[in-house]
């Protein structure tokens, strides 16, 4: 499927192939339409149900499958998890009227496995941002790192317990958390700062989700909030998470500075702070995600002392975050085998 140019830059020899799944005639058609118009872009199939789409995919390959959430039998949210296996790593774009910034229907499809959503608009609205918006989300899909060698933990390095676990996650990111935290006991005591690239209007129920899947509190973070053992704390939409030390532990500061990767919230500062206050007890961890966030701040906690673990390219959904820092990483791993690392308590050095 794809090819490594001289330069090292990952580059596609074949159209990217693409499955819609809608059950109005309409969008299939205008959707169909506006994918044939890009380059590098080519529509494998159309069809109604999800059941029309696990027979093609037991015909066919494909890279990206478009799928509604709102049709009749099996709902896109139902028909998910079957699709993702027989996709046999293709990406789900969810494209649907009901995946508005905070809709529960989003977050839920995100955390089964869905790469990205899109809000889809009226059947007579089509025409204009929708075009660009949807390629836009498309190539993000296909925007990877350059595959780096990756060595196997050194059996022999020394143990090192941590006293708190930082996560950096983007698109991807929700699905490898839930195998991640899902590997991990409820009565695993250090806590967890999560900086996942989401709107704000999402967090609260993000943050719930969360704490059904790891058996544990969750919350949104808030700045004075103290760091307390046993529970998860999600960045706001709005800002980033740093921590800080208090005269009786560590708690939360939230901060609005410019960062170099231009995210809100970003990795970077939680990493940062992680590294400045726990140095060698420090563990960061990054999961899939577009672009470099995370990286300066992974390095930082590196450089403390502190290990970080990567997501493994053949899970990630996109290895621009972990790739960029891996390296430098301990251990590379699918998420749940970092879930494990982690619930030993113990870090690869």
């Amino acid at each position: 499927m794809q090819q490594l140019a001289a330069a090292g830059t990952p580059v596609r020899d074949v159209a990217i192939r693409v499955l819609i799944v809608d059950d109005s005639v309409v969008a299939r058609a205008v959707i169909g339409r506006m994918i044939e118009a890009m380059e590098g872009f080519h529509v494998a199939g159309a069809v109604s149900d999800v059941r029309g789409a696990l027979h093609h995919l037991a015909q066919e390959r494909v890279d990206v499958i478009l799928l509604d959430l709102e049709m009749p039998g099996v709902g896109g949210l139902a028909g998910l998890p079957d699709l993702l296996a027989a996709g046999q790593g293709a990406k789900v774009l969810v494209v649907s009227s009901s995946a508005d910034d905070g809709a529960a229907s989003a977050v839920q499809a995100l955390a089964l496995g869905a790469a990205d959503t899109l809000v889809k608009p009226g059947v007579g609205s089509f025409a204009g941002r929708f075009s660009v918006v949807l390629e836009d989300r498309m190539r993000r899909m296909f925007d990877g790192a350059v595959p780096v060698a990756i060595s196997a933990v050194d059996a022999t390095s020394p143990v090192v317990d941590f006293d708190l676990i930082a996560v950096g996650a983007s698109t991807g990111g929700i699905h490898a958390l839930s195998q991640m935290l899902r590997a991990i006991p409820a009565a695993f005591q250090p806590p967890i700062l999560i900086t996942q690239h989401l709107p704000a209007s999402f967090m609260s129920y993000f943050a719930m989700q969360l704490a059904v899947l790891a058996g544990r509190p969750c919350e949104v973070a808030d700045d004075h909030m103290r760091v307390r053992p046993g529970r998860i704390y999600v960045a706001p939409g709005h800002a980033h998470v740093r921590c800080v030390r208090t005269s009786d532990g560590v708690a939360i500061r939230l901060s609005h500075e410019p960062v170099p990767s231009g995210c809100t919230p970003s990795v970077d500062p939680m990493l940062e702070s992680v590294a400045a206050i726990f140095g060698a007890r420090g563990l960061g961890v990054i999961l899939s995600g577009m672009g470099r966030d995370g990286a300066i701040g992974a390095a930082q906690l590196i450089e403390a002392g502190g290990s970080v673990i990567v997501q493994d390219r053949a899970s990630s959904v996109v290895w621009g975050m972990p790739g960029a820092i891996a390296e430098r990483a301990a251990a590379v791993l699918p998420p749940d085998e970092i879930g494990r690392m982690v619930a030993s308590g113990r870090r690869p050095s």
